[in-house]
């Protein structure tokens, strides 16, 4: 299992970036959550296994249909959570 911390840079705001990230997470089984920041980025906590994790970054980084991924920053974290599911905060 691995945590990751992600950052996504662009125009990931008000196109449904967040429910598109939704979407990959049950797909690839990532518990966690995403938000949009007051900066215009979207943050990611997601944890899962290492493999479905690699596809998982893999969609995020090329984002929803209408979203336009500029960066996305991935740092890892040294400990997981205890994530039943995946949600979309506000």
């Amino acid at each position: 299992m691995v945590r990751y911390h992600i950052i996504v840079h662009g125009h990931v705001q008000g196109v449904g970036f967040r429910y598109f990230t939704y979407q990959k997470a049950m797909e690839n089984n990532i518990k966690g959550w995403v938000k949009n920041n007051l900066d215009g980025t979207v943050e990611i906590d997601a944890q899962g296994n290492k493999d479905d994790m690699e596809k998982f970054l893999t969609a995020v980084k090329k984002g929803s249909p209408f979203s336009k991924v500029r960066n996305v920053d991935v740092d890892e974290f040294q400990h997981l959570e205890r994530y039943k599911s995946f949600d979309i905060r506000y």
